[in-house]
């Protein structure tokens, strides 16, 4: 029953240190405004350091927050996080776990409510489409997962990959300048590399949908070297375009920002103007593609994205094929 006034204290402690703005503040100091012993203000700024926070400690003049740690935790991401809901609900920060997907879907199957949101440093088993891996290594790249309970049909839950890609898409854009691509259905690609991945789960209850998870893995500060083999051709990541590293809670609020903005753009008027996004997010129109289906492989040109999200192809024969799901590969 103890741990939640621990994690209240452990906040405004921080809090604290962090309105000093690079000044020293007593111990004497911090201790009267929390309301709690020195000896316990030691014991937290203790904490916080085997946590990455650079605090600097002094007989005299106190502690000195020096570096903040590039960490994705509830604390540094709520402060400047522009949105009513997303991201304002629990947010579920792990250092490890199997998968952010399989958590959210544990919670979203618990009740938890639309705008949850599930966080990690690191996947032990992050997952990507038909059951592929997704490389998911610690701090370097951002790996999330969103509950929400859309009032839709089943059928307009595919849209959901498209909505999130443009969001994605839209806030690697703003925050980096790089110029994102979206291959449908949900990779993020830069100078055509792979960069990030969405992958969409959903619950359905009858004729209606009962909670979609939306799921992210974005390469953000992964050295070229550090991919694997067998993805270093095909991968990339945000410094390695950049050449530099990137902090990314500043990348998380920008894209659970524009994925709010794009969500409330398809409940007020529909699929159509996230569609005209998406498009412009995408070279694909016109290229001559390989789609490998659960049916079957099929080659032919993309002519367009229909208003359900569907990919339309015309194979060599002349015939249009509208693909609800498949891989894409360019020929």
């Amino acid at each position: 029953m103890a741990r939640t006034p621990v994690l209240k204290t452990a906040a405004a402690l921080l809090s604290q240190l962090k309105l000093a703005q690079g000044k020293w503040i007593s111990g004497a100091e911090l201790s009267r405004q929390l309301q709690v012993s020195r000896t316990a203000v030691w014991k937290h700024i203790c904490a916080m350091k085997t946590e990455g926070y650079r605090i600097d400690s002094s007989a005299r003049k106190g502690y000195l927050l020096r570096e903040i740690p590039d960490l994705l935790r509830p604390q540094e991401l709520r402060p400047g996080l522009k949105t009513r809901s997303i991201g304002q609900q629990e947010i579920r920060y792990c250092d490890q776990t199997d998968s952010t997907n399989l958590r959210a879907k544990a919670m979203a199957a618990a009740g938890a409510p639309e705008g949850t949101l599930i966080i990690a440093e690191e996947q032990t088993a992050g997952r990507g489409r038909r059951g592929r891996n997704w490389f998911s290594p610690p701090g370097a790249g951002i790996y999330m997962s969103l509950i929400i309970r859309p009032a839709i049909l089943p059928q307009e839950a595919p849209s959901f990959a498209l909505l999130a890609a443009v969001a994605v898409a839209a806030a690697v854009r703003e925050v980096t300048l790089l110029d994102p691509r979206i291959k449908w259905p949900n990779d993020i690609l830069i100078n055509g590399r792979k960069l990030g991945g969405i992958l969409t789960e959903v619950s359905m209850e009858m004729d209606k949908v009962e909670y979609l998870i939306v799921g992210l893995g974005l390469n953000v500060n992964l050295a070229r070297e550090a991919f694997p083999p067998d993805l270093r051709e095909t991968g990339t990541s945000i410094r390695a375009e950049l050449g530099r590293s990137l902090p990314r809670l500043p990348l998380v609020r920008s894209i659970l920002e524009r994925f709010e903005g794009t969500y409330e753009e398809y409940q007020r008027h529909g699929f159509a103007p996230i569609r005209k996004r998406w498009q412009a997010f995408t070279d694909m129109i016109g290229r001559t593609v390989a789609v490998d289906t659960l049916e079957r492989r099929l080659t032919g040109e993309v002519m367009d994205f229909d208003e359900e999200g569907y990919l339309v192809v015309r194979e060599h024969n002349g015939g249009r094929v509208r693909i609800f799901s498949g891989d894409v590969s360019f020929i």
